[in-house]
């Protein structure tokens, strides 16, 4: 049965949020109700992490399945001992360099803390959020806060308060609008539990800055259906980050990507079909004559621009009612590999490699 609610929209300064306004907030989450709230990354979901009661209300309200896990905010590192058992040498130069930011923590879940945070299993993945509204109500709340994106599951993450209510409206409590989040891509997720730690979602740290502290850091993609066993991690499912419409990726030489782009639009627009056209800014000009909706996401190599705005397209082409989007690959250099990720997992694994007469599935 869904969580229902009467919505709450609150509105603050995302520098420096009103004290009232984050007061008032956090009394919700003590009480065991929801809060979204903007992050860095994305819109989260909150909930007392330390209240099981309260952690299922999320599971509820998005929908989600019981084998993904949650993330938990804090607001002081030392709120790490509080959750986490066997802490791992790692996690000091980690949080030294990265936290408060981008990054999330695998480590061993203290024994008190609610199993159905990590989808029944012994791990727990926190990270330490920099956004002042994120830190302000952790801090008001006096309590971790357990914290996946504000969206219906398998949706695009929420990067705006618009984007929560449109899925979530009367399935939370408070909305807190903060404006659009700055980064607009869900954390790097790193598992101490593993040796050497392993790299389980591309997020806003990326894989570079990490090889420099720890240069044997590898990653792992895991693609999980429904029915499979529990990840430690979140966005681990083959479907994430979805549109309504199916999204069709296409990777190769630039200019054969464009021309494949462009047959698949023109033969979709010649059925009655409705095409959309994700695109980077240099090749939004070729597809201007097909009739098509294009949204150029930013310079090719700008990856921060184009992670920023990502969501929010996938969004606002499925508001066009758009029944099909084409769009190119991008290459995994840098935060790339968790743009690369997002596109992935929206298309269900599936790439069209221009020349190859059948499509690759991750």
């Amino acid at each position: 049965m869904d969580y229902s609610a009467k919505t709450i929209i609150m509105h603050v300064d995302p520098a420096a949020p009103e004290p009232d306004v984050i007061t008032k907030a956090a009394e919700y989450i003590r009480a065991g109700k929801l809060v979204a709230f903007p992050t860095e990354t994305v819109y989260g979901l909150g909930a007392n992490a330390l209240d099981p009661e309260a952690v299922e209300r999320v599971y509820r309200a998005k929908r989600r399945p019981a084998n993904d896990p949650l993330i938990t905010h804090i607001a002081q590192s030392t709120d790490l001992y509080r959750l986490a058992d066997h802490i791992p040498a790692w996690v000091e130069p980690l949080a030294q360099a990265f936290w408060p930011g981008p990054l999330t923590l695998v480590l061993q879940r203290a024994a008190h803390v609610p199993s159905n945070l990590a989808a029944g299993l012994s791990t727990i993945a926190v990270r330490m959020p920099i956004h002042p509204v994120a830190r302000a109500l952790i801090e008001a709340s006096k309590t971790p806060i357990a914290a996946p994106s504000a969206n219906t599951f398998t949706r695009p993450s929420a990067t705006t308060a618009a984007h929560v209510l449109e899925d979530l409206y009367g399935r939370v409590d408070v909305v807190i609008d903060g404006g659009p989040t700055t980064l607009g891509l869900e954390s790097t997720v790193l598992d101490l539990t593993q040796d050497p730690p392993v790299v389980l979602r591309p997020g806003g740290v990326v894989i570079e800055d990490l090889r420099r502290l720890i240069p044997e850091v590898r990653t792992v993609s895991q693609y999980l259906g429904d029915a499979d066993e529990a990840s430690p991690s979140p966005g681990q499912l083959l479907r994430h980050y979805a549109p309504r419409a199916r999204l069709m990726l296409y990777e190769g030489p630039a200019a054969a990507v464009r021309s494949a782009i462009s047959d698949t639009a023109a033969r979709y627009i010649a059925n009655g079909r409705r095409v959309g056209i994700l695109t980077v800014n240099e090749d939004a000009a070729h597809y201007t004559q097909l009739g098509a909706r294009i949204i150029a996401l930013g310079e090719q190599h700008d990856h921060a621009a184009i992670g920023r705005v990502l969501f929010g397209a996938l969004r606002a082409l499925d508001g066009q009612g758009v029944d099909v989007i084409l769009a190119p690959l991008l290459d995994s250099e840098g935060l790339g590999a968790a743009i690369r990720d997002r596109l992935l997992r929206a298309a269900e694994g599936k790439v069209f490699h221009v020349g190859q007469p059948t499509s690759h599935e991750a």
